[in-house]
């Protein structure tokens, strides 16, 4: 498989992209090419005396900024990192894009150069939550703020394709978030998607807020806003504990005592809520797998990202998604 990286993106660009490409080469377990685009110089400055047997470099003048305009990188950018490597996956040079730069940029260049799968309205974002033994899906997670309620359902069925074949998790069950249990609850979005949702032979119901972590539903389904909002809600949280723990744990000896022996509790569990070692999310609903990162990830999210790309490629995501919609439209 060859992938295209996009050596610019993200805070920390080009090293951890670099050695998170780096690494993915060695800890894969079938042989796997990389395309790092972006400045030659600053990149062979990260490889130094690595092997370059199974890299790739192309070089491109421009970087995709924050400040950018989601609409107009295409135009205005044609030759930075992130739209030459989505261009490379719609020319089927690569399997797949990874990138942690400007997710609006991503998302916008990759609809209007890969294009819909056939019969999606809008294309959504997926993340996966480390939650229990199988894990949630929360979807939608920033990719449609203004969402309809046809566009909510359609997250739901892409979202569910993705933890079946990607996650591994068949018959997923499927929860609407909302402020309350009763289906009149929410806003007229949320009510009329509710009645879109029973429809499904999976739906559960409304999942309030407070049942989000513990409910039965392993797909969570809601709008852009809503989502990014509760992920970025879930990141902050998830430091500001540790950093509470920590913080009582120098508070007395005894403290200190019963921390030595929770230590090894306590890094299972950083690890587990790490969103590194997950990697990105994959943009549902293009023709094509692109995967959007954190815009902090480190070596290992980007590797792991990679692997996710992998994981998407080899269960047939695309194909998957098609059948599904294709399914659902008659």
């Amino acid at each position: 498989m060859k992938f295209a990286l996009d050596a610019m993106g993200g805070d920390y660009a080009p090293k951890s992209v670099v050695l998170g490409g780096l690494n993915a080469i060695e800890k894969s377990s079938s042989p796997i090419k990389i395309i790092f685009l972006g400045d030659r110089d600053m990149i062979l400055s990260e490889l130094k005396h690595s092997d370059t047997e199974n890299i790739e470099i192309i070089h491109t003048n421009d970087v995709v900024n924050i400040k950018d305009k989601s609409s107009t990188v295409i135009k205005k950018k044609p030759n930075s990192s992130l739209v030459k490597g989505i261009q490379l996956l719609k020319e089927n040079k690569v399997d797949a894009f990874v990138s942690a730069g400007h997710t609006g940029a991503i998302m916008s260049a990759s609809l209007l150069l890969l294009g819909r799968i056939k019969g999606i309205k809008r294309p959504a974002l997926a993340a996966y939550l480390p939650i229990g033994k199988r894990g949630k899906v929360l979807c939608d997670v920033g990719a449609n703020p203004d969402a309809k309620p046809e566009h909510l359902l359609q997250s739901s069925i892409m979202a569910s394709n993705y933890y079946s074949y990607v996650e591994n998790f068949p018959n997923p069950k499927i929860g609407l978030i909302n402020i309350g249990s009763e289906p009149n609850k929410g806003s007229e979005l949320y009510q009329e998607t509710h009645k879109l949702l029973t429809k499904t032979p999976k739906f559960i119901g409304n999942i309030e807020g407070r049942n989000i972590l513990t409910s039965e539903a392993d797909v969570l389904i809601c709008d852009g806003f809503v989502g990014n909002t509760l992920l970025k809600f879930a990141e902050s949280w998830v430091g500001t504990f540790t950093d509470e723990i920590k913080s009582r744990m120098d508070e007395k000896i005894s403290f200190q005592v019963g921390s030595k022996l929770m230590k090894p509790i306590f890094k299972d569990l950083q690890k587990k809520y790490d969103y590194e070692e997950h990697g990105g999310t994959p943009l549902l609903g293009v023709n094509g797998i692109s995967i959007v990162c954190h815009g902090s990830s480190g070596p290992k999210s980007i590797m792991n990202s990679i692997f996710l790309a992998q994981r998407c490629i080899k269960n047939d995501l695309l194909k998957s998604t098609r059948e599904n919609i294709s399914n659902y439209s008659k």
